[in-house]
C-alpha cells in the first residue's frame, strides 16, 4: 500500500497523504484500497482498507470527513471528540465539501475519484484544510472560501499558507460539454486557457490549473503551491476514476486525501 506525500507540507509539520488504489482488500478490481463508498463495497473491506492506510502515519489518528455534495459548505472541526463518528453511522453524516481545523491528532479527509483534492497547511497558526473540488466546486471557488474560513476562524494569512493539489482528472482526458464551459467563462473571464477544444461544443478542462490559479488569487505564492503530476483517468493503474470505471465495472472505489498535525513538542517550539 502506497500514498503520495507532499514533502514541503511535511517539512512544515503537517502529516499528509493522497492515497492510491493499491494494497487493499476490495474487489475494485482485485486488492484495491477503496476508502469510502459504502453503497459500492462491503463495510468490513472499507474499514480494513482505512486501517491499512492509517499505518502510513505513526501513532493514532481520528478521521474527520464529510458527505460530499459538490457544494460550497465548509465544516469546522473544533475538537477530536467532534471528529469522532456517531455510533452506528457508517459514513460521514455532515454534508459539505471542505473542512478546516487546528485540532491535533485529527486527519481532515476528502474522498475523490476524479475530482481535485487540495490540502492546505499554515505553519504559523497550525491550522489546516482539506478541500474537494470537482468542476462544480471549482466553479464556485471553494478553495478560496476555505482559505477565507481559515483566516476568519484561526487568523491565518494567505501568504503563510502552503497547498498541495492531488491527482485528479486532468486536461489530457477530462472532457466537458458546453454547459460547463459556459459556466466557467461566465464566472472567470480569463478561463479560456483552461480548455482544449475537442469536438463541437466540447473541450477538455484543466481543473488542477484552475484551482492553482484560485490559490494564487487568494494570496498564496506560486512557489508554495505543489501539484501532483498525475491524471486519475490516465493513470487508472494507480488511482480510481469514476469516468473510466463506472460504466465498465459498475462500481468505483474512492481515494482519500488527508492532512493533520501532532501536538507540537514544547521543547522544540520556536526553534
Amino acid at each position: 500500500m502506497r500514498g503520495l506525500i507532499c514533502a514541503a507540507l511535511e517539512t512544515d509539520g503537517f502529516v499528509n497523504a493522497f492515497s492510491t488504489r493499491m494494497g487493499g482488500v476490495s474487489p475494485m478490481l482485485e486488492n484495491s484500497l477503496n476508502l469510502a463508498g459504502f453503497n459500492e463495497d462491503q463495510t468490513e473491506n472499507i474499514y480494513e482498507n482505512r486501517r491499512r492506510f492509517l499505518k502510513l502515519f505513526a501513532g493514532s489518528w481520528t478521521l474527520a470527513g464529510c458527505w460530499q455534495v459538490h457544494g460550497a459548505d465548509i465544516r469546522v472541526v473544533h475538537s477530536e471528540a467532534e471528529a469522532m463518528p456517531k455510533p452506528g453511522v457508517l459514513g460521514d453524516d455532515q454534508y459539505c465539501d471542505a473542512l478546516v481545523s487546528d485540532t491535533p491528532n485529527v486527519l481532515l479527509t476528502v474522498k475523490t475519484a476524479d475530482c481535485v483534492p487540495i490540502l492546505v497547511g499554515d505553519p504559523v497558526t497550525r491550522a489546516f484544510a482539506a478541500v474537494h473540488a470537482g468542476w462544480r466546486g471549482t466553479s464556485t471557488s471553494i478553495i478560496k472560501l476555505a482559505i477565507a474560513r481559515l483566516e476568519r476562524e484561526y487568523g491565518a494569512r494567505a501568504t503563510d499558507l502552503r497547498a498541495a493539489i492531488g491527482p485528479a482528472a486532468n486536461v489530457c482526458c477530462y472532457e466537458v460539454g458546453g454547459d460547463v464551459i459556459n459556466i466557467f467563462k461566465e464566472r472567470f473571464p480569463e478561463a479560456g486557457h483552461l480548455f482544449q477544444p475537442t469536438r463541437e461544443g466540447h473541450a477538455r478542462i484543466d481543473l488542477q490549473t484552475a484551482n492553482r490559479n484560485q490559490l494564487i488569487d487568494a494570496g498564496l505564492a506560486a512557489e508554495r503551491i505543489h501539484v501532483a503530476p498525475f491524471c486519475t483517468m490516465d493513470r487508472n493503474d494507480l488511482f480510481f476514476s469514476y469516468r473510466r470505471e463506472k460504466h465498465v465495472h459498475g462500481r468505483v472505489g474512492r481515494l482519500m486525501s488527508v492532512i493533520g498535525h501532532r501536538i507540537q513538542n514544547p521543547a522544540s517550539a520556536g526553534v
